[in-house]
């Protein structure tokens, strides 16, 4: 039997904080959302000024990297690159940058998802929670 490691609320919350404090660094309005590795919402911060729509486009980001074991990314290359029957993937609709898998020791435990700047900057907010876990 295999054993993995889970997050818990302690490492959620650290993700937020960490990503949220990113976020702060340049004044970004973003929702961040986090997920376990089934892609069910454990966390999310909508900060100050972010688009109502943004709390619905960040979990499903997330979704998509957990349940895809790879940056959501990944999939909006895939479309934009002529694939377009990928839209109708069950349970994928954060098809775009902006999710990014959490790792540990080559395992998907989960994943965060930002939504409200430019799609890099998504991503580069999400890293930093992240990294935040020292993983």
């Amino acid at each position: 039997m295999k054993t993995k490691s889970v997050l818990g609320a302690a490492e959620v919350q650290k993700i937020l904080a960490a990503a949220d404090a990113r976020a702060q660094q340049d004044n970004w309005a973003v929702t961040i959302a986090v997920v376990d590795d089934g892609g069910h919402l454990l966390g999310l911060l909508r900060r100050d000024g972010a688009a109502p729509i943004s709390s619905h486009i960040a979990p499903a980001k997330a979704q998509t990297a957990a349940l895809g074991r790879r940056e959501s990314k990944v999939y909006e290359d895939i479309i934009n690159g002529g694939r377009t029957a990928f839209l109708t993937a069950p349970l994928l609709q954060g098809m775009l940058e902006g999710g990014v898998p959490i790792l540990v020791d080559g395992q998907v435990i989960g994943a965060v998802g930002v939504s409200g700047v430019k799609s890099t900057d998504d991503v580069q907010i999400a890293q930093a929670g992240i990294a935040a876990l020292g993983v």
